[in-house]
């Protein structure tokens, strides 16, 4: 049975005890709330949020392509040129004669492929040393690059009957197309207006060749390229030499309808009669007229001046059978494809290398 409660006795409260627990609460929550505070250490957001910063990266680079100009007069309107160059073999008078171009080199941005072979690697140490000649001196080029191929050249000799032989032609054509393409997408840039293909054995050109082609405004447009020699009198003489530039037949077009699809139909060669009509045989009416251009449907890349829209298209070498086409006349086909037109200038001269 509970025992009953007794009666239940109020404290009296003690006012001093309450002033003192007061006071410490208001020293708590102002600890707690102040700036030095242990809370603001552990919170995440308490610190202000810093303002983006609206200044542009200077590794950044921004092009309006629509303001790249490709035009009849490149030097008026300062249009940046590349020059490129497949070399297996450096020829000292092809480089005189590179630098003799009177374009603006300022504006002017060279691009070299060489082979990784033993000819390959004593022509890259001649052509090091002349770049370095030359960019110490009082007309630098804007840029030069050399870049090595990764794969092995399809020909152990580079002499010119090893070159031409028809057994040849297919792997060392498509090799040659691999070599174009690399230095080609390695190397084009956004503010590039032309581009210029020069074979290094092109000894001897017009001084004004760049200024002389892009003249004309075409899309493609490849000089006629010559060899001078000696003849059997002992008198200085000239020959073709470049028979990839052409107007076609319906005879090459009937002899393509019966081939296979791997199969080439290359110019020159009297085991494939194609009765093309050769640039390099035209005789115009005026043959002093320098100007002069026809339409062609193949190209030779001894020197073939193309628009960089040409190629930022998509038309490059193919190093396979394109409608049996391949390298310099495979692209002129590519570049027709797109809607991009090939011209020839017949009276007008480059000289290639006599061996």
């Amino acid at each position: 049975m509970a025992r009953p409660m007794g009666p239940v006795r109020l404290r009296r409260t003690n006012y001093v005890t309450l002033s003192i627990g007061a006071a410490l609460c208001i020293f708590i929550i102002y600890f707690l709330t102040s700036p030095g505070g242990h809370s603001r250490s552990t919170t995440k957001h308490s610190s202000p949020i810093p303002k983006p910063s609206h200044k542009v990266r200077r590794d950044v680079q921004r092009f309006d392509l629509n303001k790249v100009t490709i035009t009849n007069d490149p030097v008026g309107n300062k249009e940046k040129i590349l020059i490129l160059t497949p070399m297996a073999r450096f020829y000292q008078e092809y480089w005189d004669n590179l630098v003799k171009l009177n374009y603006p080199h300022e504006l002017i941005t060279l691009g070299f492929i060489l082979p990784k072979s033993k000819e390959g690697n004593a022509a890259t140490t001649a052509l090091q040393a002349q770049i370095t000649k030359t960019q110490k001196g009082a007309r630098p080029f804007r840029k030069v690059i050399i870049e090595r191929q990764d794969f092995e050249p399809p020909l152990a000799s580079q002499d010119e009957s090893e070159r031409h032989k028809l057994a040849n032609q297919k792997d060392r054509r498509a090799a040659m197309s691999k070599a174009r393409n690399s230095l080609l997408f390695t190397t084009l840039g956004p503010d590039t207006s032309w581009v210029l293909w020069l074979d290094a054995d092109i000894v001897e050109t017009p001084p004004t060749l760049i200024q002389d082609l892009a003249s004309h405004n075409k899309d493609l447009i490849v000089p006629n390229c010559f060899q001078r020699y000696t003849d059997d009198s002992g008198k200085l003489a000239e020959r073709a030499y470049d028979f990839n530039s052409w107007q076609d037949s319906n005879t090459a077009q009937e002899l393509a309808a019966t081939m296979g699809p791997e199969d080439l139909l290359l110019e020159g060669y009297e085991e494939l009669p194609t009765y093309r009509t050769l640039m390099a045989y035209m005789e115009l009416e005026d043959m002093n007229d320098v100007r002069a251009e026809v339409p062609l449907d193949g190209v030779g890349g001894t020197a073939l001046l193309v628009k960089a829209d040409v190629h930022r298209d998509g038309a490059m070498f193919p190093p396979f059978p394109f409608y049996h086409l391949i390298e310099t006349e495979g692209f002129a086909k590519m570049a027709r494809r797109l809607g991009w037109h090939a011209t020839g200038l017949p009276n007008y001269k480059v000289y290639h290398y006599n061996e």
